[in-house]
């Protein structure tokens, strides 16, 4: 059936290139590795990190497997992550684009810090370079960050990230310890 508008972006806008590095306020954002796998395995060991991703990753090979899937959603348009890294270019966190529609110009912001890199701001460090390049390189139109309300810190990541409280959605999201209500914050193309 034939769309009345245009894609706000078209198919191949992010596979067409290659997945760039990006430099965050004294850190870069690069694509993932295999070798990153014990970085991640070891990040998700933190029960803040398992409880607000809903997972855990038991083995090394899980962990390899799930940085793998990282690289396949750069393909198919569906979601970009990156690891961010020091200038040891070691990781330390993870920040993405989950559920990229190029057909509105949106998607949903993700991130993750691993313990010891916590209280430098490299979520908001991360999460603003990252917008920076949706926005002003790629053209994005909109993008979330949604989160638990309970998850304090998130809250914290996309308030100084620029990023408005839009509204609540209650119970929208299962975590270990039952259902929770899930902020949506949101900024636009337009934002400063």
């Amino acid at each position: 059936m034939p769309l009345l508008v245009e894609p706000a972006l078209p198919p191949g806008t992010l596979r067409d290139a290659a997945q760039p590095r990006l430099t965050a306020d004294g850190l870069v954002l690069r694509s993932w590795r295999r070798g990153d796998a014990a970085a991640v395995r070891t990040a998700f060991t933190c029960p803040d990190i398992q409880r607000w991703h809903v997972r855990r990753l038991d083995t090394l090979d899980e962990a390899a497997e799930w940085v793998g899937q990282w690289t396949d959603g750069w393909d198919a348009e569906t979601a970009a992550s990156w690891a961010v890294a020091d200038a040891d270019d070691q990781p330390l966190g993870q920040v993405g684009l989950r559920g990229i529609s190029l057909a509105e110009g949106s998607a949903s912001v993700s991130y993750w810090v691993a313990p010891a890199a916590r209280g430098r701001s490299v979520a908001v460090r991360s999460v603003n370079a990252l917008s920076d390049w949706a926005f002003r390189t790629i053209g994005f139109n909109r993008l979330n960050v949604s989160h638990s309300t309970a998850n304090t810190a998130s809250c914290r990541v996309a308030e100084r990230s620029g990023y408005r409280l839009e509204g609540t959605l209650r119970q929208a999201i299962k975590h270990a310890d039952g259902w929770h209500n899930w902020h949506i914050h949101g900024r636009l193309h337009t934002d400063p």
